[in-house]
């Protein structure tokens, strides 16, 4: 399959830039700008991302670019076009950062439909004070002399600015410019076209006889993921479904009843005094999640064992793969997932995950294709630490039991209401915070709960719902009513970023 690369040089926006080449019809692969593997016939064109790094600075990020695909530079990728090739880079007097009027100057491919004072998103302080030799101009803002360029003879397209925000209203017909008119893309970038690629990929990792166990969570991803891996390679995948003390209220039943009714081949486990007795006094987040994901890998060890398999498919999902580690570029780690974080270097078992480079909007999308019930593939995410992670500080019996009832009446009321599906995730933080209240006439010192609810596309950025204030007081005085121990409620209206979706 046609693809397009992307060579990452660690900004917060590459995985965008992925996200607007898929939705235009296109497969789109993201590689560190440190292992740039070969152009082969496969790739149509290459894209170059921004950077926290300057061009001029003693550790900037190199390429070699080549003019056998057409490249698009965007941002630090176009100001290292320019002085790779003879132009020069400095320090801008006009630091630009937000919205600009692009002018367009000469003609390009890359701007046809796009039209003359067209918002782009600029974020620079660097900029391209003289285009190399060869180079058109092909447009520039009140800010700065060169916004654009193009090197032909190098099959070369230069954008100062970022194409794939949603500020920049011309990004997507720039990016379409881009993909067919220049580099030739058919499309053909679809779900049903994945499930293919994928499927053939696993059953050339995983061969004819190699057995497989899944990781079932009962959430979206590795719902969709176990799908996929049977679609492959049927009966030799064994799911299992592991209790680990830290899931919501019944949520162990109920998911056994749905996966059954699915017909995949489940194991249940109960292994929540392992979990709980290995979290006893751990207080730290990124402890309790390395214990977790560690604990995690040996109940599957065992249960694979059993059944001699030779492969663990987990639910991985690209966001987890960005706030986990710099896979892609010089970029922060955030926080470790269960998923990619704390997995033993003495695992026997080879990793399969169908799903690492999708966004959640696109797992859903997949699953629907593989004709998953809307039930599961509408489930709020969940994270693989469960409720330990909405604990703020030691995990305790009692405090997951006070969690699970007041999670249970914030999601039932979400759901009578008509809000759970208007919102991207929803739940309950129990703090170690306590308070004074008054019931019944005495005095209380308890614990504070959080409601936290938020809107998103991918889970890489969200806002902070808008709950309806009826629907949040009438939650509010169920939970302090209904559950022992919580005092006061109160609602989380951070964005992310600043803050993270989950609290730890």
């Amino acid at each position: 399959m046609n693809k397009a690369l992307i060579v990452d040089f660690g900004s917060q926006y590459t995985q965008l830039i992925a996200r607007r080449i898929r939705e235009a019809g296109v497969y789109a692969e993201i590689v560190p700008c440190t292992r740039v593997p070969a152009l082969d016939e496969q790739t149509l064109g290459v894209v170059l991302s921004g950077s926290p790094f300057g061009v001029n600075d003693d550790k900037a990020p190199d390429y070699e670019f080549s003019a056998r695909v057409p490249t698009l530079a965007i941002c630090y990728g176009a100001q290292l076009a320019a002085k790779k090739l003879g132009g020069c880079v400095e320090s801008s007097d006009k630091r630009e950062y937000g919205r600009a009027a692009l002018i367009l100057e000469n003609p390009s491919p890359l701007f046809d439909g796009v039209n003359d004072g067209a918002t782009v998103w600029m974020s620079h302080g660097d900029a391209v004070s003289k285009i190399p030799p060869g180079a058109r101009l092909t447009a520039r803002t009140d800010s700065i002399p060169v916004a654009a360029f193009d090197v032909p003879e190098k099959n070369i397209f230069a954008v100062q600015f970022h194409p794939e925000v949603f500020h920049s209203e011309c990004g997507p017909q720039i990016l379409h410019n881009f993909l067919y008119n220049v580099c030739g893309a058919t499309g053909g970038w679809t779900a049903q076209a994945f499930i293919e690629s994928a499927v053939a990929d696993v059953r050339a990792q995983v061969g004819e006889r190699g057995r497989v166990v899944c990781a079932l969570s009962g959430g979206v991803d590795s719902t969709v993921a176990a799908a996929l891996v049977h679609r492959a390679v049927g009966e030799r995948l064994v799911c299992v479904f592991i209790d680990n003390g830290l899931l919501r209220k019944d949520e162990f039943v109920s998911v056994q009843e749905q996966y059954r009714c699915l017909g995949l081949n489940l194991t249940a486990v109960d292994a929540t005094d392992e979990f709980l007795s290995a979290l006893d006094g751990v207080a730290d987040p990124e402890t309790k999640r390395k214990i977790i994901g560690a604990k995690f890998i040996d109940v599957f060890e065992r249960e694979a064992r059993k059944i001699d398999a030779d492969f663990l498919v987990q639910g991985t999902i690209y966001p987890d793969v960005i706030e986990s580690v710099s896979v892609a570029g010089p970029s922060a780690t955030i926080k470790s997932h269960h998923n990619v974080g704390g997995l033993p270097e003495k695992m026997r078992m080879k990793v399969v995950e169908p799903l690492r480079y999708l966004f959640k909007d696109e797992v859903r999308r997949v699953g629907a294709a593989l004709e998953l019930p809307a039930e599961l593939l509408g489930r709020h995410p969940f994270p693989g630490p469960g409720l330990a992670i909405r604990i703020i500080g030691a995990v305790t019996r009692p405090g997951l039991e006070t969690l699970r009832a007041a999670d249970h009446i914030f999601i039932s009321e979400l759901k009578s209401s008509g809000e759970y599906d208007k919102v991207w995730q929803a739940f309950c933080v129990l703090t170690p915070v306590r308070s004074v209240g008054v019931m019944g006439d005495e005095r209380t010192y308890e614990n504070t709960l959080v409601l936290r609810a938020v809107t998103s596309t991918d889970g890489m950025t969200a806002d902070w719902a808008p709950l309806p204030y009826p629907l949040l007081a009438k939650v509010s005085n169920r939970i302090i009513n209904e559950v022992k121990g919580i005092n006061r409620v109160v609602y989380d209206v951070s964005s992310k970023p600043p803050a993270t979706i989950e609290w730890e």
